[in-house]
């Protein structure tokens, strides 16, 4: 085959979802599909044997394919074989789901990774505007993962998990991820409903979130629009934090919350050139990733290429 013909499998896996993708090398994505995981969690043989054995149905139906990258909400061992601490899926917890895969099927190459990382290569190798060779990237949905992209490549740490900023402490000795993670922003929502009745509108009496507070807030909602002025200052205030340890000057935002960067970067912007010398923010970019939706499946594939 071509080489420039060549195609890659993204396999993205989360807690309620595997979403799969068909890539070439461009980045375009032939086929996408996505597979509910409540089979997969509820097999009595568990998560990992229904994973390696769903594998076989999928590769089967794209045959041809011969490497496929895998992202995974979690911490993975440094050699990226073993898959250490998934809180979404503990059933893959202490397993060496490469070594299965491999052993399953010898002719496909696999390539883990976390999911924020993948994410994070995704933008690097497949994003719009030309991503630098140096950014911190973040992603804001049920939680928030982040990696740093460091001469093109993943900064992994000394032992391979570097760059959790979603468990940084923040407020109150909180974690950032449980302040402005998605249930996070829901308290924030509700708290500032209860506070400011009388400008909430169409929030009360709603099943509260986060497309509503998008929706809402670009609707002019004076609450909605509080909300992510107070999520823009806590994110800012781990920024300024990461920025002054890791010397970085891009900063890309992905995840589905990132639909309401836009209501978040007043006070997100403010509060990091408030903390942070003229050094650091002369050449300081805040800016929101290109790959949208399809972040997660364009970067488990873009795995695929580490090795060219």
């Amino acid at each position: 085959m071509n080489k420039d013909q060549e195609h890659f499998l993204g396999v993205d896996v989360g807690g309620t979802h595997l979403k799969i993708g068909l890539v070439d090398r461009q980045g375009e994505i032939l086929s996408f599909e996505k597979i509910d995981t409540a089979p997969y969690r509820d097999d009595p043989k568990g998560f990992n044997h229904r994973f390696i054995n769903g594998m076989g149905k999928i590769l089967e139906k794209y045959q041809g394919v011969t490497k496929v990258g895998i992202g995974l909400p979690g911490l993975i061992s440094k050699d990226r074989t073993t898959t250490l601490e998934i809180p979404a899926i503990p059933g893959l917890n202490g397993f060496n789901l490469k070594g299965a895969l491999k052993e399953t099927y010898p002719g496909v190459s696999f390539f883990l990774e976390n999911d924020a990382a993948a994410a994070a290569i995704g933008e690097y190798r497949f994003g719009k505007n030309n991503p630098p060779e140096d950014f911190l990237f973040i992603t804001m949905g049920t939680g928030i993962g982040s990696a740093l992209v460091l001469d093109g490549a993943i900064f992994q740490g000394a032992r391979g998990n570097a760059m959790e900023m979603g468990h940084m402490l923040s407020r109150g000795n909180e974690g950032l991820e449980k302040l402005i993670g998605r249930n996070g922003i829901l308290k924030i929502m509700e708290r500032f409903i209860q506070a400011y009745p009388r400008l909430a509108g169409e929030l009360i009496d709603k099943e509260l979130g986060t497309h509503l507070l998008v929706d809402t807030a670009k609707a002019g909602n004076e609450v909605s629009l509080m909300v992510f002025e107070e999520v823009g200052r806590i994110l800012g205030e781990a920024i300024v934090s990461t920025i002054r340890i890791l010397d970085v000057t891009n900063v890309y935002f992905g995840g589905g919350i990132s639909a309401g960067l836009e209501f978040m970067m007043p006070s997100l912007d403010k509060t990091v050139r408030q903390f942070l010398t003229p050094y650091y923010v002369k050449d300081l970019n805040l800016m929101k990733a290109t790959l949208e939706n399809n972040a997660g499946t364009l970067g488990a594939a873009a795995l695929c290429f580490l090795e060219d």
